[in-house]
């Protein structure tokens, strides 16, 4: 299917890690602290760290001005309604089974890949979306009480995963002839802007200086997410085949999961385990590379 270069592996996996980890450092920044102020500060702080990026490898920040209408709907669907749906749905939930809902991206990402881009899938790969889903269905299971009391939270967490799954199918057969670390960077401040003038429209009566965790959880996310995370994604998502760069990050909810445990205090039954054996098949299923055809002896 894909064998990932040295570069491609080490992304993946400190993404797989950091991403991972926030899943419980946004429930302790969103717990009793306003959740639009908490991703607004998050990514204006985060701008200038991922600026710092771009002028230290020397990377353009000019993006002409034919891609603007295109920058803006990849800011729309990879950003915006993803973390203002997330950072709702993570106040409500606990925060790995939030992360698992948020990782149903993938298997929207292949369906729509195949519907409106002709994506053809290999048996192994449909096999390894199924794989996920059934790890999700586990996850869930025991949350099936909890999340009938927050419809909405379940609905704003899977709305956001389906249309980030469409902004990842775009971002990968966009055309833009810009560095992808450019675009990175425009949607982030694209986006820090608009969640700015939300959080002072509707919450700026709720502001307050935040208290140590949550000014612990701001820095984490300013300089890891918005700083590297987004960015690593990014490129990820545009040098890997569609479907091997959504599910080569399905283990990004189990160490959310299993980090929430450890840290909040979550119950963990034997679904979550096996769970975590189905999203390592899913993600052998794109990664590993096919066995080659036999070649016929005379």
């Amino acid at each position: 299917m894909h064998r990932l270069t040295p570069q491609q592996l080490v992304t993946l996996v400190l993404l797989t890690v950091v991403w991972g980890l926030n899943w419980p450092v946004m429930k302790i920044g969103v717990t009793g602290f306003p959740p639009l102020t908490f991703r607004a500060a998050s990514m204006v702080l985060g701008v200038p760290v991922l600026a710092l990026g771009l002028v230290w490898l020397k990377v353009p920040f000019r993006m002409p001005r034919h891609l603007w209408k295109e920058l803006a709907v990849l800011t729309v669907t990879n950003m915006l309604i993803w973390h203002v749906c997330i950072i709702f749905a993570v106040q409500q939930l606990s925060s790995g089974r939030t992360a698992i809902l948020g990782y149903t991206m993938p298997i929207f990402s292949a369906v729509i890949g195949a519907l409106l881009f002709g994506a053809a899938l290999a048996p192994r790969a449909w096999a390894g979306v199924a794989a996920a889903g059934v790890g999700v269905l586990l996850l869930l299971w025991h949350e099936v009480t909890g999340l009938a009391g927050h419809p909405n939270a379940v609905a704003l967490a899977l709305f956001a995963a389906c249309v980030w799954a469409l902004g990842t199918q775009l971002l990968r057969h966009s055309k833009a002839d810009v560095p992808i670390l450019t675009i990175s960077f425009w949607m982030t401040a694209i986006a820090a802007i608009c969640l700015t003038i939300a959080a002072a429209v509707f919450e700026s009566s709720r502001w307050r200086m935040p208290e140590a965790p949550v000014a612990w959880a701001v820095a984490y996310n300013a300089v890891l997410i918005f700083g590297y995370a987004h960015a690593a994604w990014f490129f990820l998502a545009r040098s890997l085949p569609p479907v091997a760069s959504t599910l080569s990050v399905m283990f990004i909810p189990v160490v959310g999961v299993f980090s929430g445990a450890i840290w909040l205090g979550e119950v963990l039954h034997w679904q979550d385990w096996a769970a975590v054996a189905l999203m390592v098949i899913a993600i052998a299923s794109v990664l590993l590379p096919a066995r080659a055809p036999a070649r016929a002896t005379s």
